[in-house]
C-alpha cells in the first residue's frame, strides 16, 4: 500500500492564505468606500460650482476610500466594536455607525484644518480660519450623505455577519427559486 505523504503548509502557502483572506475582506469595503467618496465628492463638487469652484476630487476620494476601508477593517477587530452581537441587529448597526461617523467628523475636520494650516503659521490659527471660512451648510450636507451611506454599510456589514457570506450573495446573485403559484 502506498502512504500519502502530507507536506506541512511552508511559511510562504500561510503568508499567501493569509493575503488572499485579507483581500478577499478588504475587496468589498474598499468598493463600498470608493463608490460612496466618489458620490460625496461628486456632492460637494457640484455644490462648490456654483460659486465658480472646480476641484478634481476623484484622485482624493480614491485614496481615502483605501484609508477608510483598511481602518475600518481594522477597526472591527476590536471587541468594542462588535459591542451587541446578542442583541437585535439595530444596536449593532447604530453603534458602529456613530463610531464610524464619529471618526468620519474628525478625519474631515483634520482634512480641512491641514489645509488651513498650510496658508497659516499656527495650528491655532488655522483652526480659527478653518472655522471662519468653511462653508457650513456644504460640510453638513456631505456629512448627512457620509451618515447615510455609514448606515447602509453597517446594515450590510450586520447581514453579512447574521446571514453569512455565502446566503448574501446567493440573495442578491442567484435566480430566485419560482414561488409556488396562488390559485
Amino acid at each position: 500500500m502506498v502512504g500519502v505523504i502530507h507536506k506541512e503548509p511552508t511559511h510562504m502557502s500561510a503568508l499567501k492564505h493569509k493575503l488572499i483572506h485579507e483581500l478577499r475582506e478588504l475587496i468589498p469595503v474598499t468598493l463600498f468606500f470608493f463608490v460612496a467618496f466618489q458620490l460625496l465628492a461628486l456632492t460637494e463638487s457640484l455644490m462648490l460650482k456654483q460659486y465658480g469652484i472646480h476641484v478634481t476630487t476623484f484622485l482624493a476620494a480614491t485614496l481615502m476610500a483605501v484609508i477608510v476601508a483598511k481602518a475600518v477593517a481594522l477597526t472591527d477587530h476590536f471587541a468594542f466594536v462588535n459591542r451587541y452581537p446578542e442583541k437585535p441587529l439595530i444596536y449593532n448597526v447604530a453603534w458602529k455607525t456613530v463610531i464610524y461617523f464619529t471618526v468620519s467628523l474628525f478625519v474631515r475636520y483634520l482634512e480641512h484644518v491641514i489645509d488651513a494650516w498650510r496658508k497659516t503659521t499656527t495650528f491655532a490659527e488655522a483652526n480659527r480660519r478653518l472655522f471662519e471660512e468653511i462653508v457650513w451648510p456644504h460640510f453638513w450636507a456631505v456629512q448627512l450623505w457620509l451618515l447615510v451611506l455609514l448606515l447602509i454599510y453597517c446594515a450590510f456589514r450586520e447581514l453579512v455577519r447574521t446571514l453569512g457570506r455565502e446566503s448574501i450573495v446567493a440573495m442578491f446573485f442567484t435566480r430566485p427559486s419560482s414561488p409556488p403559484s396562488h390559485k
